[in-house]
């Protein structure tokens, strides 16, 4: 999902290093090659309710802004990867953005089932959430099966805790590794690897229940 890294690496010495046009130029180049990576992040994240209420766009073009003004700060730290910082900028703002606009929202939402309970609803975000998966050569039979898959997989996601979900999510569908988890969440290695097999169990049992008659 994230861009890769060897020519990030060389974008973050440009933007540190490079002089004038050049310096301006890398960062530049820096944020507009995670630009695609982080817009799938935030249409993930982003309550359903709440994208009614904001564009996703807008919330990736505030992170980006963000993410250069703190830029210098970043990289005279240098404890984290560039893409886990910017994710972490991003779920900092995601969670700014349910904190202002459920509240309101929430008078229809209440109306409302939950997206990941109704397959085949518009803001398609079943798909999306498996959407690395996709094979363009499977056939329409299968293509047919991959779908119901699919659909039973985000419903069983909203089956689980916020936690369980947001592990999994960050494992499966944005290819973090253990490491990358573990640094992310703040745990050791070991913690975030006994924490992904216990989400998984826990998935596991839901999508055998869900295919109980």
């Amino acid at each position: 999902m994230w861009p890769n890294s060897d020519e990030t690496q060389q974008l973050l010495a440009d933007a540190g290093r490079a002089e004038g046009p050049a310096r301006t130029d890398a960062r530049n180049d820096l944020m507009d090659r995670h630009r695609r990576s982080l817009e799938r992040l935030v249409r993930m994240r982003l309550d359903r309710q709440v994208q009614r209420r904001v564009d996703a766009s807008d919330v990736v073009q505030d992170v980006l802004l963000e993410a250069h003004k703190r830029l210098d700060d970043f990289l005279a730290d240098g404890s984290m990867p560039f893409h886990l910082w910017l994710r972490q900028l991003a779920r900092d703002r995601i969670i700014d953005m349910h904190r202002r606009h459920r509240v309101a929202a929430k008078r229809s939402v209440d109306r409302e089932q939950s997206l990941q309970g109704r397959p085949g609803d518009d803001d398609e975000d079943g798909v999306r959430l498996a959407a690395q998966l996709k094979d363009a050569e499977l056939t329409p039979a299968a293509a047919t099966i991959r779908k119901e898959l699919e659909e039973k997989f985000v419903a069983a996601l909203d089956e689980l805790s916020e936690d369980d979900r947001d592990l999994l999510l960050m494992r499966h569908i944005e290819g973090l590794g253990n490491s990358e988890v573990a640094q992310a969440l703040g745990l050791s290695q070991p913690a975030a690897g006994m924490r992904h097999l216990r989400a998984l169990r826990r998935l596991r049992k839901v999508l055998g229940e869900s295919a109980e008659p």
